[in-house]
């Protein structure tokens, strides 16, 4: 009999794996929003996002409710690392029957608590002049909206106070508080008499200092924040006491229930409730029935009743009862005393397994208790307590090896080491727990290394630290608010913007405005888009950036298709003179034609030229002025076409006759207009940004004739040249835009493109560091480097779903030693500016697809815009930024998007 009521206290190491799997999918239902209410382990959010950085500093109190006691504790931190904080506390009994009383008198009472603690700890001058912050530990199960706002689902540890379950926590406490300072006596004043000497009224509200309730969290919580005081993060912690629990850092984005998407979250799982759904029945013993069939909630907190130390000791009970009724204990002894509940408590437990070298301490403990043990029973009794503690640090086990497995997974990594916090009267009353928790939680985690860390001064430490780095967040964050403030646009302002380009095109296309507009609404002599009759083989050159095409197209009935090659251009001819760009870009069309055996035939070309030209006809473009880091001299003012006619006659190259020069923008609307005829606008948000749109003729001033449509290349990228945009201008812009090669110019193509984005992170990121917002406050010499952060690195950064740790790794490949939340608050500059340029770009669309239903008469324009450019193409959100902003900026218009494939090269030859 002994033997099996032992083997049925022992779990399988095969159980234990299928256990943790449970544990692990009732964890993910616990963070859904969807299966939420139907999880056993809660997985509650706690709304703390960070632990302590060692900056924090300020006297703070802690309030922590107990089994039965109340404990009120002073923490003074120095900003040192939190290595030494200075802490005085007193503890105060919970008087008889107020567990069970009304839930007002249990909050006025812990506030006349926090009233005494102050009188005999602080200065009156102090008092008069002091606000304190205050963490309330509270170790019941709450559903937690904010870090100061928790509703009571439900009490446990013998509490059930009345009128408080469904209410803030927060809010009764901080009224019991308020009430302690307005000088009026609480209910239940005399409980606090005695201790005082004197009457609550003789507290005058002059002597309290005001007290704000910062921060609410449980023991758990507080546990893994103070252990996070050694100069170390710690990421998770586990209470084994009365009750059992455990929280852990988890990845924002996966906690559904809470709206923080960013970096992480401490989530409070609540795993005492793990197996109320019937998962454990297996493991659960006859006697384990028993103690749940005896508790005042049957059927709830199975996991508990498993490992908590409230529930030990009524194991043993109810073994040595069966096996007595089994004649294997006790034989011929009275053992009535057994049948009384609560009579083997869990110390007896710890004293009995903790003499392993002597059964008289045993017998002692026995026969205190009114048995009569032999030798024989006393032994059994060791093995039937030792069986029962075992299995309680074998299950917490368990649930530490799904805690960590889960967390390892979710970063994306192969090994986790991580820093566990320990806490609780089993972790340190019983010698083999923490050997017992690390072996069985590597077995059933191999990939996890655990350190466990003893919590030194309970959860109160913690608490402190908790509301320290609360009011440090909350600091910041109004700073952080204040810098990015002038980057964040209201719909006003997007208006505004709107009509200033509307404003602007007007006098672009006005003859006698047109010199001095800023968008130079240039005509491109393109009047149509392609009806799909198009046929033929064409040459199509594309420059615009560093990279240099040059395509062989060839247009037939079955559709089109492409060789291509790309050349570099080095800088030194970006740079040079004209002659020897234009002769550069000769040799690489004869490379290609050889390679393509091209030579003999004399082929038309499209020549896709993406800078400010002013048109004169389809085949003739004065450049106006160079942009994206081009400077050739000798170019500035002369045809564009005739220039790369002059290189083909120095290199004597005769097979090719250059027909058109498009704008890239304008290559864009006509590649994507042959597959959509309703595609009349072309838009690139790249390197660089510009739009084209087809205008009726009778509008453009700047060319003869009234009849039909012809293209309009706006070169909206010098929007805001002439100051109408200064007002969004930021401190940010205009830094960024004195350090280009042209200072004043490109402006609105400055807020908007990948090529400058990246410069005003930096900028924004370097002010940050300045306010000690960023890296501690630690200088950085790398930020000091000019384009170090790439449109990519905003792409990257801004992936939904990203992992910080990647985010950091990308960081520290720019040698940047970024923190999780240097990671989190660096993002959050990216989307600043990323949305806003998706917004300015919206704003701008906004104007052209307005004008074009107006001139059109329609009460609602159907339309599509061809788009190119990396920024749109590759940036996870400003896409469906700038859509969502037009949609909302011109609702009488339909836009689709089209995503130009190769615009330039294509569209060229179309």
């Amino acid at each position: 009999q002994i033997q099996r009521a032992l083997r049925s206290l022992s779990i399988p190491l095969e159980r234990l794996h299928v256990m943790k799997g449970h544990m692990m999918e009732d964890m993910c239902k616990g963070l859904s929003l969807q299966t939420h209410a139907q999880a056993k382990v809660r997985m509650l959010p706690t709304y703390i996002c960070s632990t302590p950085n060692g900056t924090e500093k300020g006297n703070f109190l802690v309030v922590e409710l107990c089994q039965n006691q109340v404990r009120t504790m002073l923490v003074t931190l120095y900003g040192d690392g939190n290595m030494s904080p200075h802490m005085m506390y007193k503890i105060f009994d919970l008087p008889e029957g107020i567990m069970q009383g009304e839930g007002e008198a249990l909050f006025d009472f812990i506030a006349q608590c926090v009233s005494q603690f102050l009188t005999e700890t602080i200065s009156s001058e102090t008092r008069e002049t002091t606000n304190l912050p205050l963490g309330f530990v509270f170790p019941f199960t709450c559903r937690q909206t904010q870090l100061d706002k928790a509703e009571l689902l439900s009490w446990s540890k013998g509490f059930s106070c009345s009128g408080v379950v469904g209410k803030d926590v927060v809010q009764l406490l901080q009224s019991a508080i308020n009430k302690q300072e307005m000088g009026a006596s609480g209910t239940n004043s005399n409980w606090l008499s005695s201790l005082r000497g004197r009457k609550s009224s003789q507290f005058t509200p002059s002597q309290l200092c005001h007290v704000e309730v910062v921060a609410l969290m449980n023991d758990t919580v507080g546990t893994m924040m103070t252990c996070s005081m050694e100069g170390r993060p710690c990421e998770v912690a586990v209470v084994a006491d009365k009750g059992s629990n455990c929280c852990f850092m988890a990845e924002a984005y996966l906690v559904e229930t809470a709206e923080e998407t960013n970096g992480r979250m401490c989530v409070n799982t609540e795993w005492g409730c793990f197996g109320d759904d019937g998962v454990l029945n297996d493991i659960f013993t006859p006697y384990d029935v028993r103690v749940d069939e005896e508790s005042s909630n049957r059927g709830e907190k199975r996991f508990e009743k498993l490992v908590g130390s409230l529930y030990l000791g009524e194991i043993v009970r109810h073994a040595l009862i069966a096996l007595t009724a089994e004649k294997a204990l006790f034989t011929g002894n009275d053992i009535a005393v057994l049948k009384e509940k609560g009579v083997f408590t869990m110390q007896h437990v710890l004293d009995i397994i903790n003499n392993e070298d002597g059964i008289t301490e045993v017998k002692r403990i026995l026969e205190t208790l009114g048995l009569q043990p032999s030798e024989r029973d006393c032994g059994r009794v060791q093995q039937i307590c030792q069986a029962v503690m075992g299995r309680a640090a074998t299950l917490h086990a368990t649930g530490l090896a799904a805690i960590l497995s889960y967390m390892c997974q979710t970063r994306d990594l192969e090994s986790l080491m991580v820093n566990v916090g320990m806490e609780g009267e089993l972790y340190r009353g019983y010698p083999r727990f923490e050997e017992i928790l690390l072996s069985v939680s590597r077995l059933l985690a191999p990939e996890c290394m655990p350190t466990l860390l003893p919590s030194r001064d309970g959860s109160g430490r913690g608490a402190a630290m908790v509301t320290a780095v609360a009011l440090r967040l909350a600091a910041q964050r109004r700073e952080v608010n204040e810098v990015l403030a002038p980057l964040r646009l209201t719909r006003a302002d997007l208006e505004k913007v709107q009509a200033l380009m509307r404003e602007e095109m007007e006098r672009g296309l006005c003859k006698e405005t047109n010199p001095t507009a800023s968008v130079r609404m240039l005509p491109t002599y393109v009047t149509h888009t392609p009806d799909g009759t198009e046929r033929g083989d064409f040459l199509a050159l594309d420059l615009g950036g560093t990279n240099f095409r040059v395509l062989v197209v060839r247009v037939t009935e079955e559709g089109i298709s492409m060789a291509s090659e790309i050349y570099v251009i080095p800088v030194s001819i970006m740079q040079g003179s004209g002659e020897a760009l234009f002769d550069h870009i000769i040799d690489c069309i004869i490379d290609f034609q050889m390679k393509q055996n091209l030579v003999t035939q004399m082929l038309p070309l499209g020549f896709t030229f993406s800078f400010p030209c002013q048109q004169v006809g389809l085949d003739k473009a004065l450049l106006l002025t160079w942009t994206k880091g081009f400077s050739a001299s000798g170019c500035v003012g002369k045809d564009v076409v005739q220039l790369l006619r002059d290189a083909a006659q120095r290199k004597q190259h005769l097979g090719m006759q250059v027909v058109a020069l498009v704008n890239d923008t304008v290559g864009t609307m006509m590649a994507c207009g042959y597959d959509d005829p309703k595609c009349e606008i072309g838009l690139i948000v790249g390197t660089g940004t510009n739009a084209c749109y087809m205008e009726e003729m009778r509008n453009v001033g700047t060319v003869e004739g009234d009849q039909g449509r012809m293209c309009i290349n706006m070169e909206w990228g010098a929007f805001g040249d002439n100051g109408c945009l200064d007002h969004i201008f930021t401190h940010f812009d205009k830094v960024v835009d004195e350090t280009t090669i042209n200072p004043g110019k490109q402006r609105f193509e400055k807020l908007i493109s990948g090529m400058y984005l990246g410069e005003i992170v930096r900028q924004i990121l370097m002010v940050m560091v300045e306010k000690q917002l960023l890296f501690k406050g630690r200088p950085c010499p790398k930020l000091q480097t000019r384009n170090i952060f790439k449109t990519k690195f905003l792409s990257t950064i801004e992936l939904n779903g990203l992992a910080l740790r990647q985010i950091r790794a990308i960081l520290n490949e720019l040698e940047l030693d970024a923190s999780f939340e240097d990671s989190v608050l660096m993002r959050e500059v990216c989307q600043a500016v990323s949305l806003r340029a998706a917004q300015l770009c919206a704003a701008g669309l906004a104007a052209v697809v307005e004008k074009m239903r107006e001139n059109r008469g329609l009460d609602q324009l159907d339309i599509t815009v061809g788009v190119d450019g990396t920024l749109y193409k590759l940036h996870p959100c400003f896409s469906n930024n700038l859509q969502k902003t037009l949609k909302d900026l011109a609702p009488s218009c339909n836009v689709t998007f089209l995503i130009s494939e190769d615009g330039s090269g294509k569209g060229a030859a179309l």
